[in-house]
């Protein structure tokens, strides 16, 4: 069936050729046009000689010479750059641009919700682009629709899933660029949802791995991202078996197999070349990948020499372990909620998730550090940003802490009105002081007060016994003077 949907399909668009028939019955010979040949593989050679910029800052790893025209490589977690190749140049990135359509979809549809494919999705696509050959009027559901889109990169698909959560193509491109700006994106224009070329379709290797982020965090996006088969039983809006494979020659039993891998989007066109987004985790550490205009196969070499790059050079280090020039935790007055005796939390701790990602040549302690309360995140009063000779390696949040419920047992059931209480408690953010500590310095303070009252006494004393032996002499004297003069 689906042999038959593609060569009705190809018919269709041959039909639609102008065919220019030369020969006697004609007086206008055809011209003859010589088709430009281009040497890609000497392009790709020659781009290894582009400089590397990550390769500038001082105590870096050197990165591999690769011969892609913009490549980067990101840690997930704190979106530390370990690798940067013009990772701002504007490219295209062809079916890579099916990360962002899917991850759109995440955020906008059930997966059970139904897609019907109109004329327009299923006709607008080149006949000899990845396709599934859905017909006009068939439906799949947002679920399939995903597995077809980041399995098979079927073009129809995301053309019609656009179609559906935005009302048109290009009412989802708007989306897309909207999104694209709220992940943080810098140098991107969506034209296409599909990503087939557009001059005015191009993003760069740093936009897509900030996109990247968000995706490889889906589990579900994850999981068809990395599944070499797509199989679509048939239903009664849908009657054929599709079978189709991915592209990806780095997923399990493929040629560059790559064992760290977690997921990856594939894309090529005439325009753009090989384009590879991936994701790969090792020991706690997860990165990302970007390669835009390569030849085939060095997308998955490059990749791969990337990851080694990346988990052979670099350690992820835990802030709050780590830091020590921000005594955050020596407020020891101010506390969380838990109980008054001074078994509770401080208010201010450093998030102790977050890292920072630095050359296993480097100690943390080289790392300088600024403080922003800018915007601080909910929950949080502020940010400490981290780099290393002016490299960001990442940031900690200065959170405040999260209230801990204590509940306490009573002989029977809570009454009503303890039931109540507890449910105020929950709802207010209470601070207690710290007896404990309070205590303490009363004690102290106490001490020290009793300890200049001793001293002052001790003082006085001191001076009056210092004194007294003149009083004493002038009463002597005073006396030998009366006593003569009673004599006389």
């Amino acid at each position: 069936m689906n042999f038959g949907k593609n060569l009705y399909k190809s018919m269709l668009a041959f039909m639609a050729i102008p065919v220019v028939i030369t020969g006697s019955f004609f007086a206008f010979p055809m011209k003859e046009v010589k088709a430009e040949v281009i040497d890609y593989q000497a392009e790709a050679e020659n781009r290894k000689l582009l400089p590397v910029q990550s390769n500038e800052t001082e105590g870096w790893p050197e990165g591999p010479s690769i011969g892609a025209q913009g490549a980067i490589l990101m840690d997930a977690d704190s979106g530390a750059i370990l690798y940067a190749k013009n990772i701002h140049e504007q490219l295209y990135p062809a079916s890579v641009t099916k990360i962002l359509t899917t991850l759109i979809a995440t955020e906008n549809c059930d997966l059970n919700e139904v897609v019907t494919f109109s004329h327009d999705a299923v006709f607008s696509i080149p006949y000899n682009s990845s396709n599934i050959a859905i017909d006009e009027g068939e439906e799949l559901t947002v679920d399939q629709c995903l597995q077809a889109i980041l399995i098979a990169s079927a073009n129809e698909v995301s053309n019609a899933l656009g179609e559906h959560i935005a009302g048109s193509m290009e009412g989802f491109a708007d989306m897309m660029n909207a999104r694209a700006k709220e992940l943080g994106c810098q140098d991107s224009h969506f034209v296409t949802v599909n990503g087939l070329h557009d001059d005015n379709h191009y993003t760069s290797a740093y936009d897509l791995a900030l996109i990247g982020r968000y995706f490889f965090a889906n589990e579900l996006l994850c999981k068809y991202a990395s599944t070499s088969k797509l199989h679509l039983a048939p239903t009664d809006k849908q009657p054929d078996d599709i079978v189709a494979w991915c592209k990806n020659d780095m997923l399990p039993g493929r040629t560059y197999a790559y064992e760290h891998l977690v997921a990856g989007k594939t894309g090529y066109t005439d325009s753009s070349r090989q384009t590879l987004v991936s994701c790969a985790e090792k020991d706690g550490m997860r990165l990302i990948c970007v390669i835009l205009k390569e030849e085939s196969p060095h997308q998955f070499t490059d990749t791969i020499d990337l990851f080694n790059y990346g988990f052979g050079n670099f350690q992820k280090v835990n802030v709050s372990e780590a830091e020590t020039r921000f005594n955050i935790n020596n407020a020891e007055f101010f506390y969380s909620n838990n109980d008054i005796f001074g078994n509770s939390q401080p208010i201010l701790s450093i998030n102790n998730e977050n890292t920072v990602i630095l050359p296993k040549t480097a100690d943390f302690s080289e790392t300088e550090s600024v403080i922003s309360y800018d915007d601080p995140e909910e929950g949080t009063v502020g940010t400490i940003t981290y780099t290393y000779h002016g490299t960001f390696v990442g940031k900690a949040t200065i959170d405040l802490a999260h209230e801990n419920v204590v509940s306490y047992e009573f002989d029977g059931e809570m009454t009503e009105q303890q039931q109540e209480a507890a449910a105020e408690n929950k709802e207010e953010n209470i601070i207690f002081v710290n007896v404990k500590m309070i205590l303490l310095c009363v004690v102290g303070i106490a001490g020290g007060i009793i300890f200049v009252i001793i001293l002052t006494a001790f003082i006085r004393n001191y001076q009056f016994g210092e004194g007294i032996k003149p009083r004493r002499k002038n009463r002597r004297g005073h006396r030998r003077r009366r006593g003569s003069g009673l004599r006389f």
